[in-house]
């Protein structure tokens, strides 16, 4: 019987059910406060865990024991399923709202249409806000706030201590704040 994570994986791999049920039972506690972190939604954290799960049955990933343990490639498998949902989510939201507006265009208090440019108008400023800081600065945002890297992945990733990452990050923050302050004092985004 399999009992280590390499041997319970090659058992799923070969369709086995009771792997991937120790597996679940080993993990789901982990992956779901993972996600919950995230989230901060149970159902959403339970659809990420199942999502996971169904990956793992279904083998789209490959867990390779060489590279890390198991525990790690889960929790990565984890946190890029919640970056899929809240993208789904977002979809899903706009596409309702977009039905919505068409179902009822002569209703005054409907303002989809302004929403969406409005929403479209801040993501432009900052992105134009982004580009403005250094090459390192925009990598430590986009790590931070657009791919859910934590300080200390972050780091490892830039080969940077922790500290330096949370300073560079609070400097880049503050520069952000000016320059999207002076964007909206009457600066465009086409300059």
């Amino acid at each position: 019987m399999a009992s280590t994570d390499s041997e319970l994986y090659d058992g799923l791999l070969a369709g086995d059910k009771s792997c991937l049920e120790r597996l679940y039972r080993k993990y789901e506690k982990l992956l779901y406060s993972y996600a919950y972190k995230m989230t901060s939604s149970h159902e959403k954290s339970e659809e990420v865990v199942q999502d996971v799960f169904m990956k793992l049955w279904q083998k789209k990933g490959a867990y390779d024991a060489a590279k890390g343990k198991m525990s790690t490639w889960l929790i990565t498998l984890t946190r890029n399923a919640v970056i899929d949902l809240s993208r789904r989510k977002q979809l899903d939201t706009f596409e309702y709202d977009e039905r919505d507006d068409v179902d009822n265009e002569t209703n005054p208090f409907n303002s989809t249409v302004e929403k969406t440019a409005e929403k479209h108008e801040d993501q432009k400023t900052i992105a134009h806000a982004v580009k403005s800081l250094n090459d390192e600065q925009q990598r430590i945002v986009t790590l931070f706030y657009f791919k859910a890297y934590s300080q200390s992945q972050i780091a490892a990733a830039l080969d940077l201590p922790v500290g330096t990452v949370k300073s560079r990050l609070r400097l880049a923050l503050g520069h952000l704040k000016k320059n999207i302050e002076r964007s909206e004092k009457g600066g465009t985004h086409d300059e």
